[in-house]
């Protein structure tokens, strides 16, 4: 996007990788909840996430190192035009599926049209701003988009790409455990027991190991997932040894917990990984298409009554900060005080619309620590009462007289936030307000917010540091009212799809910049989340001694801590 990319065209390696790593072993990871399905790319039933990045490959492959440039993988060259109104790729000869047979023309643009036609609603975006898709020669493509967008060259070429001939005679949106996907990476589906676990293997017939974009990647024999009803026996399974890592998002818990036997006797060793991406936003949401949520001041007055600092010090023992804004611990993270130059310049044509704390400069509350937190409650209840609801014989009404009440929908097996949301809810009874918890089970949990179907749930939004397109997907005005998107909170503001625009047209790096610290403005400004700790400030990774990952670690080194890319297994 900006300038050239970091690597040579002859380079040996990835920067973070071992060349010299040797392969096998296994790494086994717990995941809560369950799964009904082997296909992530659709809307219907629930795969584990880690299919998509672990059975699929695309066109370009990133460098978890430098957050705007991308590098050949099943596409030997790519070409654009004078503007990037049009970018092709050519396949590289020797790129196959794990049948054996060549990966064509034919998979790649069966795969765009399908996923943007009948995929998760993630993929469809796209293939609007695509004019035209056509082949212009025997193994290469070229798309022709329809808007001037320069990351749009680079969006395009990290789709997965699947095999068309596996398909034939299929519904690709009908969930199912009985298609195991043929597809050209490194890894494939071995064995797997609904809701149980999935078993991949390194594919040894895989068609890029030479590449030096694979180089010292994919080590390991094997990847096994082991599913648990809850965080307790996921990590007693990992004490028992069934799996043999961990990434643990409790300070508290990583200080005090990890003093058992296979630890002390080094068989288990305890890694801290950092890194440098965006906090993005972790924490409970408000669906803002209900009227319960709908007046930013409720959503004020509800982050006012989340006494984070007590849950804080009670959950972890106050170990963890605390998310600030969607782009903190980052350079695309807004700036505390008034919004001053270009940030300023893109957000005051907004300013009528705009909520207080945008332009003038916004923080989360502090409380007192203790239980009481009297002065935010006290606020808290002045907020309600300019939103019109009042505290009337003990109960937070309206002028109608009707309660304000609510639930908040987790996931079984979510203890920490089954503890932060008792916390919460005792807090609201001192103010009249009725909140209660309702547990359900994953499968429930994805279908209902899939439909939006919440009230307040908890939600997680990761961030990296090259934003562009998929920002419409997580809080843009169409967004809002499809089915699947990542706008929860069913956010609809003009001044957010400026902003997002500014962003995606920056002609220069402090226009993206600004325009990155104006977005962060207006949604931390929007009330939309709670947010509570920021577990990920650091990858606490508990792992098998055999299990070793590299000194040198990319800027997105706590990615390592969710796709074993690099490590590998070294008997010791």
């Amino acid at each position: 996007m900006y300038g050239a990319p970091q690597l040579p065209p002859d380079f040996v390696s990835l920067p973070y990788a071992n060349p010299d790593a040797p392969t096998g072993g296994k790494i086994i990871t717990g995941e809560l909840g369950s799964y009904d399905s082997l296909n992530p790319l659709i809307l219907k039933g629930s795969a584990p996430w880690q299919l998509r990045f672990l059975v699929y490959e695309s066109l370009m492959g990133r460098n978890w190192d430098e957050p705007f440039a991308l590098y050949g993988l099943l596409a030997e060259s790519i070409e654009v035009g004078p503007n990037r109104e049009w970018v092709e790729f050519t396949l590289r000869p020797e790129a196959r599926f794990s049948d054996g047979s060549p990966v064509t023309v034919e998979d790649v643009m069966w795969s765009y049209q399908t996923l943007a036609t009948k995929g998760h609603p993630r993929y469809r975006g796209l293939w609007d701003k695509i004019e035209s898709m056509e082949q212009t020669g025997d193994a290469s493509v070229q798309f022709t988009f329809n808007e001037e967008n320069p990351e749009l060259a680079l969006i395009v070429g990290i789709r997965p790409i699947l095999q068309k001939a596996q398909w034939e005679g299929l519904d690709f949106e009908n969930s199912s455990l009985d298609l195991v996907p043929i597809t050209s990476a490194p890894y494939v589906i071995g064995d797997y027991e609904a809701g149980r676990y999935v078993e991949l293997t390194r594919n040894p017939d895989y068609w890029g190991k030479d590449l030096p974009f694979r180089r010292g990647t994919n080590n390991l024999d094997a990847i096994r997932l082991e599913f648990f009803a809850d965080d307790t026996a996921l990590f007693e399974a990992f004490k028992a040894g069934i799996i043999n890592t961990i990434r643990e998002t409790n300070a508290e818990k990583w200080k005090t917990q990890y003093d058992f036997p296979a630890v002390r006797s080094g068989d288990i060793v305890l890694s801290e990984v950092g890194h440098e991406r965006p906090t993005g936003i972790t924490g409970f949401v408000m669906n803002t298409r209900l009227p319960q949520f709908a007046d930013w001041r409720v959503r004020e007055a509800m982050i006012h009554a989340f006494n984070f600092e007590y849950i804080n010090d009670t959950l972890t023992g106050g170990a963890q900060p605390r998310i600030t804004s969607y782009f903190g611990n980052s350079l695309l993270g807004m700036r505390e005080g008034p919004a001053t130059g270009l940030v300023k310049d893109l957000l005051t044509p907004f300013a009528d619309d705009l909520l207080p704390g945008a332009l003038e400069g916004y923080t989360l509350p502090v409380s007192d620590g203790t239980a009481r937190n009297r002065k935010n409650l006290a606020r808290a209840i002045d907020l309600m009462a300019e939103a019109g609801w009042t505290v009337q014989d003990g109960v937070m009404k309206n002028a109608d007289g009707t309660p304000f009440t609510f639930e908040i929908l987790l996931q079984q097996g979510q203890g920490e936030n089954v503890s932060m949301a008792e916390i919460f809810i005792r807090a609201l009874e001192r103010m009249g307000i009725t909140a209660e918890v309702n547990m359900i089970d994953p499968a429930q949990y994805k279908e209902r917010t899939t439909r939006f179907e919440f009230q307040m749930t908890t939600y997680r939004r990761g961030l990296s540091l090259s934003p562009g397109n998929e920002q419409t997907s997580y809080w843009g005005i169409d967004a809002a009212d499809q089915e699947g998107s990542m706008n929860w909170m069913g956010v609809k503001s003009p001044a957010i799809e400026a902003m997002i625009a500014a962003l995606l047209g920056a002609e220069s790096r402090d226009d993206f910049l600004a325009a990155t610290r104006a977005l962060d403005r207006v949604l931390t400004t929007g009330r939309y989340v709670i947010p509570v700790q920021d577990r990920y400030a650091v990858s606490r990774i508990a792992h098998a001694k055999e299990l070793t990952y590299p000194d040198s670690l990319p800027i997105y080194g706590d990615w390592l801590g969710f796709q074993p890319d690099v490590w590998w297994w070294e008997d010791k």
